[in-house]
């Protein structure tokens, strides 16, 4: 990172951090734990995440990965090697479950939804953070091929093993209205957020790019529909 990245953001985002979004999400989260609530975390992959460490926070914490990485992941009491398509616990086995950044790599969303639905207990809620994709930069990930999101993240310095394919097929409101009504579940929120542009501090052209676009859409009621972060909170009938 460069001395003027630096500077643009102490001086355009004072006291934001990187992973703003998921400091957010984590919130959101925390605001329906309680001790002796059993959660799990959807997509929980290595455990690279802090923000997504909820341990002591609830009795016990499991996590599905299609990653094998995820049995060692230290945020988890027990992690097991799984799809989201078929997941392998008892139904009505939680009582929280969420998923960051996991909706958009997603091949068949509305089975994922209807395996959330099943072990959840009666009321229990799902949460999750994903890209909206009439953002700019889900519409530039679907134009362009896999190896230039490689690139993208290895710039922002992320691994490239942490790069997974996206797909998008649950990544607006309405698509989320759908998948809740087919999977049985009340889609009870959508929240919309647009931060400090993660992905354009590259150099300062991009970063004043994404600076104005970030100023433009929060302040207009009219954009916000082409804010970054989707957070939602889902709830199954029952008590």
């Amino acid at each position: 990172m460069s001395r003027l990245t630096r500077w643009l953001d102490r001086t355009w985002y004072p006291g934001s951090e990187k992973n703003w979004d998921d400091l957010l999400f984590r919130e959101l989260i925390l605001a329906q734990l309680a001790p002796g609530h059993a959660v799990l975390d959807v997509g929980a992959g290595a455990g690279i995440v802090a923000a997504m460490n909820f341990k002591g926070h609830a009795a016990r914490i499991c996590g599905i990965d299609p990653d094998p990485r995820v049995v060692a992941n230290p945020f988890l009491d027990e992690g097991k090697q799984a799809v989201g398509e078929r997941i392998p616990y008892d139904e009505g086995s939680f009582d929280v479950a969420f998923a960051d950044n996991v909706l958009e790599h997603l091949a068949d969303p509305e089975a994922v939804f209807r395996e959330v639905a099943r072990v959840l207990k009666p009321g229990g809620c799902f949460l999750a953070k994903t890209p909206n994709k009439w953002h700019y930069m889900p519409v530039i990930a679907r134009l362009t091929p896999h190896s230039f999101h490689q690139l993208t993240n290895r710039l922002r310095g992320r691994a490239e093993v942490d790069t997974f394919p996206t797909l998008y097929r649950a990544n607006s409101p309405s698509e989320l209205r759908r998948l809740a009504q087919a999977s049985g579940l009340q889609l009870e929120s959508v929240a919309l957020h647009e931060g400090r542009p993660e992905y354009l501090r590259m150099t300062a052209p991009t970063y004043l790019v994404g600076w104005l676009y970030e100023r433009i859409v929060n302040a207009l009621p009219a954009l916000r529909r082409f804010r970054i972060v989707m957070m939602v909170r889902f709830r199954k009938a029952g008590n």
